[in-house]
């Protein structure tokens, strides 16, 4: 299944209007429609600043990939402490 994904605003309540789709006629493809949720909106940009001071930390800095790999590792096989 092939996914596209674009952002429009509702200018009318009635229709919206789409163009330039990666689609070939004839093709079948299934609308879902979601409203943005403002508070999700706010909630995903307070997580993301998190993440960026949570990577900015020093003892963040410290570790290195085969540390963070080894850690998955025994986290996926339940020695995680």
């Amino acid at each position: 299944m092939k996914a596209y994904r674009t952002y429009r605003t509702v200018t009318d309540a009635k229709q919206l209007f789409l163009s330039d789709l990666p689609f070939q006629p004839g093709e079948v493809v299934e609308i879902l429609i979601l409203a943005q949720d403002p508070d999700r909106a706010l909630a995903l940009q307070r997580l993301d600043a998190l993440f960026q001071r949570s990577q900015a930390l020093p003892q963040a800095q410290e570790l290195t990939d085969d540390e963070i790999a080894a850690e998955i590792e025994a986290y996926r096989m339940g020695q995680s402490s």
